[in-house]
């Protein structure tokens, strides 16, 4: 969740029985270093740091949170294997996200711990393949390692749908987007709760605005706005801008409503009000456990 999730919204995950994460990228290492810090401040319980692991400096954030003693370390977006060993060695586990299975078989050789199998309806960078179908081929490509599910998960009947298909856990994003804790504004805020499911786009023209550089296949999931409105589908163009008109844009700023960026997936549908997200962890926990119970006696009668 980047710049979003910093040590309130990790703590506040992590102290009602979920496993919260920092957004490492984007930061300095003494940015980087005061979250963790500021986290252990708030919270006795264990959160992890989490990257965007093609950016060049990710290597030294990554050894930040190790030297701190973060025992949860997420790599996304790059071939996982120079980080695991490093990480292995501080007794760090290694979560890789991915979004094909040929990306989680890769992780899987480099030595993850756990893979995050990412479906298209996540909000922020994704890829291409729905997470109904690759949540299930993951599992089965990877077994016995433990998969989360990642995409389109806001609820506890999507929580619970993602443990039938096998997976061990889930990873929500948009949900969390829509709390206090969250680094977002409150115009953000009111516009997450209000977007119904079909106010996403997946596009690649934040990025090719601003000359942003991204791996093959990967674009960007996030509520339409009056940007994406009129380039959206009109890539080449964009791609043609001057760095003169890139460098305006970036002055909008990454989460203004109608130029910039507000990341959110499919899910933010069913997100309808903003709530404590330690609230919201334990409600989930509660809904999951009643839907898990109930709903199969229900249907085999």
């Amino acid at each position: 969740m980047g710049m979003v999730a910093g040590a309130r919204l990790a703590a506040a995950v992590s102290g009602s029985g979920g496993l919260g994460l920092i957004g490492g990228a984007f930061r300095d290492p003494d940015g980087l270093r005061a979250e963790i810090r500021a986290a252990r401040e708030l919270s006795d319980r264990h959160v992890g740091v989490g990257f965007i692991s093609h950016r060049a400096e990710t290597h030294e954030l990554a050894l930040v949170a190790l030297d701190e003693g973060v025992t949860v370390i997420a790599h996304s977006f790059a071939d996982p294997t120079p980080f695991v060993g490093p990480a292995h060695d501080h007794g760090a586990l290694v979560l890789c996200q991915v979004r094909t299975v040929a990306e989680a078989e890769r992780a899987a050789t480099a030595g993850a711990d756990v893979i995050v199998a990412q479906g298209t309806e996540a909000g922020g960078h994704t890829g291409r393949v729905s997470t109904l179908p690759l949540v299930p081929a993951v599992v089965d490509a990877v077994a016995p390692l433990p998969v989360v599910a990642a995409g389109g998960i806001a609820d506890a009947r999507g929580v619970a749908a993602a443990l039938v298909l096998g997976a061990d856990g889930v990873w929500l994003g948009t949900r969390f987007e829509a709390t206090p804790e969250a680094a977002v504004g409150h115009s953000f805020r009111e516009r997450l709760v209000a977007a119904t499911t079909d106010d996403t786009v997946l596009t690649e023209t934040f990025d090719l605005a601003i000359k942003a550089d991204w791996p093959e296949g990967i674009a960007m999931r996030a509520l339409r706005n009056r940007f994406t409105d009129e380039w959206h589908g009109r890539e080449d163009e964009v791609r043609a801008w001057s760095q003169e008109r890139s460098d305006e844009y970036r002055t909008y700023g990454f989460f203004s409503a109608a130029e910039g960026v507000m990341p959110a997936g499919e899910s933010v549908g069913v997100v309808t009000t903003v709530e404590p997200a330690g609230d919201i962890v334990r409600r989930l926990a509660a809904e999951v456990d009643a839907i898990l119970r109930d709903r199969p006696a229900h249907l085999l009668g």
